[in-house]
């Protein structure tokens, strides 16, 4: 009796040693578990990207996206090129008849532009459509629509400095769940544009720049806030047309007097040869940058486009202009 007394002893206590490894177990497991969610929670938290969110639009709109958006709509080839450097690309169903880059877009139905083809986007139906300020002012019913459809807006805004499209970069990654990618693209714009700075501080003469974006006779050219001009501030050249604004029109009588030492064409996609064309002007022989042949072409693109590619058209524009400073 007395061994079997023990025995039974023995049993109970490995039966109570036993169960409390398993609580342990059980209570460990339940905290693992409670931490992982916890940090889950935290890193959705800090990269901005938990949903439901709210954003207020360039439009001065709040807009609440309930989900990560699936399926996207860029009626605007900058949202466009900015969606696609999101890594997004895989999510839009629909752009706009003028976008052009990245070579992904020819393969993407297009969905119109200024005016757009809505029975089109409610038949794809997307999760969200990034229109333009343009948009929002001339067709509200059209996109008043699309938000009954259950389509969720968001109105970019135009922009005129790299500070405007960080910020439509900002927007447009949160909006999509890429709030992370976004703050890495600014990130790499900002730091590669700050190089550029720092290299170009060390230029003591600064040379006068025509930039020209239209080819004569209507000649074209960009004067203060446009990305152009704060690009020549940024490399330390003087903006010929400094004294303009925006866009404006000027007459060959006009350039010559401003003797520039470097001319820059951006029309190059629809006019062959483009430096040949300005070099061959006559009356223009005397002018500096005729003189020593400094007329280059710059993808237009890239320098007037309000998206990522910003940052190669400055580091282009300051190879052409101080190469001695700038060239790899």
């Amino acid at each position: 009796m007395k061994l079997i007394g023990k025995k039974w002893g023995l049993f109970l206590v490995v039966l109570l040693l036993s169960m409390g490894i398993m609580a342990g177990c059980g209570t460990e497991g339940q905290k693992t578990k409670e931490d992982a969610a916890a940090k889950t929670d935290e890193v959705e938290k800090e990269s901005g990207e938990q949903f439901p969110i709210t954003i207020t639009d360039d439009a001065n709109r709040e807009v609440t996206i309930e989900e990560e958006p699936e399926t996207i709509v860029s009626i605007q080839t900058s949202n466009t090129e900015i969606a696609f450097a999101l890594g997004l690309g895989d999510k839009i169903i629909g752009v706009s008849d003028y976008d052009n880059y990245p070579p992904e877009v020819e393969k993407i139905e297009k969905v119109g532009a200024q005016d757009i083809n809505s029975e089109l986007v409610l038949t794809l139906l997307p999760d969200i459509a990034l229109v333009t300020d343009y948009h929002y002012k001339t067709h509200p019913e059209t996109l008043k629509q699309f938000e009954e459809a259950g389509i969720d807006v968001v109105v970019v805004g135009s922009a005129v400095s790299f500070e405007d499209v960080y910020s439509k970069i900002e927007m447009i990654g949160t909006a999509t769940g890429s709030k992370t990618e976004a703050d890495e693209i600014v990130t790499d714009m900002k730091e590669r544009l700050q190089a550029i700075k720092d290299k170009a501080a060390a230029i003591k003469d600064k040379k006068k720049v025509w930039v020209e974006v239209s080819p004569a006779p209507d000649i074209f050219t960009t004067g203060q806030n446009t990305f152009m001009h704060e690009m020549l501030e940024t490399i330390q050249a003087t903006n010929a047309a400094e004294n303009q604004d925006g866009w404006v029109k000027m007459t060959e009588e006009e350039i010559v007097k401003l003797n520039p030492d470097v001319i820059i064409t951006t029309y190059g996609y629809y006019v062959d040869n483009p430096t040949a064309g300005v070099l061959s002007r006559e009356g223009w022989t005397e002018v500096p940058a005729i003189k020593n042949k400094n007329v280059f072409d710059v993808d237009s693109d890239t320098v007037t486009r309000p998206g990522p590619r910003l940052i190669e058209g400055v580091e282009t524009l300051a190879e052409f202009i101080y190469p001695e400073i700038f060239k790899k």
